[in-house]
């Protein structure tokens, strides 16, 4: 396959040095893995969402294929429909730098056995059977389309390493323990199952979110009887780990009443993204799950509903002196903890993601500032 598409080894070389560029491709191992598994074997298709006429399939006739596969960028490759009708993602290829700056931040060495969680094109794994070697490299994924094509596609490279169709939450037990787990889907909480299947003193990277940007990669080492680490600087986020091979339903922030809710104004910004810290650490303060939407023409509000009933509306555009309406309704002032949390955060120093730290117990979830067992710490609720 590779033989067929000429100039594919300049492209990922220059992929190499655009990341190497970026001060995140540090490790000669993953730069040789980067310059010679094919990307484009695992992305033959991808899709583009234009402004005209919704998700458009690429082919081998676009012109520029090539080098959008090769570019330092995520691309979609599988879409499924819900029953409402929506065209969702269910698998894409995750952005290179992001792959390698994951891959180094795990600290591979030569003869560690690997979990990966989330199979997707198998590129990834494609990437880590060439510094490892096929027997020591494991991929899952709870679609099973996905991990057959994939086999495919790695075995046409000469790859076998091992993947199965299992939901990502159980790992691998038969195969376990692990020296290193690799996550690459987001989940509210770190299953046991994985802290069960790493050795002590081996790593889990995975990206944990309670919600919308609310988390972020977090780099966990096996202690005696708990996972434990630290948050990486930056952010990223994946796609939510799936409970069935089945499209995810489109999130809904519900249809809350504005008129009927309490009034206030706030000079907080209404979008998650903008302040990921303090809305992760929100999240200890509000219901096991919120979802986020929009209402009103333009649109003119940011909305946020929790599984309780609690529900607000933000104003999306300020007003004069820069304050923005707010409207609260349900058993919870769910804006008003928000606002508490920030100020708290505020108050701190306004730390950034490096600072923070995640300890894993059975019982549940521990978030921390600088030291697991300082003065600031915050218990994420049970989801389940």
């Amino acid at each position: 396959m590779t033989t067929t598409v000429p100039g594919w080894r300049e492209y990922a070389r220059k992929l190499a040095e655009k990341i190497a560029a970026d001060g995140v491709l540090t490790d000669p191992a993953w730069r040789n893995a980067l310059e010679h598994v094919p990307r484009h074997v695992f992305v033959p298709r991808f899709y583009e969402q234009r402004p005209a006429a919704g998700w458009v399939e690429t082919s081998d006739d676009d012109t520029g294929r090539l080098e959008a596969v090769y570019s330092d960028a995520p691309l979609v490759t599988a879409l499924d429909k819900t029953g409402d009708g929506n065209h969702v993602t269910v698998s894409s290829s995750t952005k290179p730098g992001l792959m390698v700056r994951m891959l180094e931040a795990l600290d591979v060495r030569a003869g560690h056995r690997v979990l990966e969680i989330g199979t997707g094109t198998g590129y990834n794994a494609g990437l880590l059977a060439h510094r490892l070697g096929d027997g020591l490299v494991y991929s899952v994924d709870i679609g099973a389309e996905l991990v057959r094509t994939a086999r495919e596609r790695l075995a046409s490279l000469g790859r076998t390493p091992t993947l199965a169709a299992v939901h990502g939450a159980e790992g691998l037990p038969d195969a376990a323990p692990f020296d290193r787990i690799i996550v690459t889907c987001s989940v509210p909480s770190v299953p046991w199952a994985w802290a069960e299947q790493v050795r002590e003193g081996g790593l889990v990277l995975v990206d944990v979110k309670r919600g919308v940007h609310a988390g972020n990669l977090v780099l966990l080492r096996r202690l005696e009887d708990r996972l434990e680490g630290r948050f990486l600087p930056k952010w990223a986020g994946f796609m939510a780990m799936r409970d069935t091979d089945d499209a995810p339903p489109t999130p809904r922030a519900g249809t809350p009443e504005l008129e009927r809710g309490t009034r206030s104004t706030t000079r907080l910004d209404p979008y998650p993204w903008t302040a990921t810290v303090p809305w992760f650490l929100a999240q200890t303060r509000l219901p096991r799950r919120v979802t986020f939407g929009y209402r009103g023409a333009g649109p003119a509000w940011a909305t946020f509903a929790g599984d309780d009933g609690s529900w607000c509306a933000v104003e999306i555009s300020p007003g004069d002196g820069g304050a923005r309406k707010v409207r609260q309704g349900g058993p919870i002032a769910l804006w008003d903890r928000f606002e508490a949390v920030h100020q708290q955060w505020e108050e701190l120093g306004r730390p950034g993601w490096d600072r923070f730290g995640l300890t894993v117990r059975q019982d549940g979830h521990r978030v921390w500032l600088d030291d697991p067992n300082g003065p600031h710490r915050w218990s994420l609720p049970p989801m389940r």
